[in-house]
């Protein structure tokens, strides 16, 4: 039987923890805090370090030392997180839910969360291109 059915997220190792990523690049995309309601909005900018093909950090081991503000998911902390996307494999397993049909370990395929347009790919661009946050602002449920 698969882990992610059989176990808590608590009870993972640390390679079956990181498997439940899904690489949709989400969680990586720059969301703007509305000042007077604190709803967050999306925008397609995406952090320097994600690749945007993969959905993959370029330097997931040492990101932390180019973008200190990159949180490290622990369970601990998904009850406090409001800004992962309502795909996240994290979120959904911490809620009790099973992993969609597209979530690569599903389905087999790496590509399958990109096939199923559940990934950044093709619609973000980098930060390092981007300027302005505001001018980037995108009507998307992450």
């Amino acid at each position: 039987m698969s882990f992610w059915k059989t176990k808590t997220l608590r009870e993972m190792t640390r390679d079956e923890w990181e498997s439940l990523c899904d690489s949709c690049g989400k969680c990586c995309v720059h969301k703007l805090e509305d000042e007077e309601t604190g709803a967050l909005m999306a925008t397609n900018v995406a952090c320097r370090l994600l690749d945007r093909r993969t959905g993959r950090c370029t330097d997931y081991r040492h990101r932390r030392a180019y973008v200190p503000e990159c949180v490290r998911l622990t369970p601990e902390k998904l009850d406090e997180l409001d800004w992962l996307p309502s795909t996240c494999a994290y979120l959904l397993l911490h809620h009790g839910e099973p992993l969609p049909e597209w979530h690569p370990l599903v389905s087999g395929d790496p590509e399958s969360v990109h096939k199923a347009g559940q990934s950044v790919r093709g619609w973000t661009v980098s930060e390092v291109d981007a300027g302005d946050l505001e001018h980037h602002l995108v009507d998307r449920d992450l």
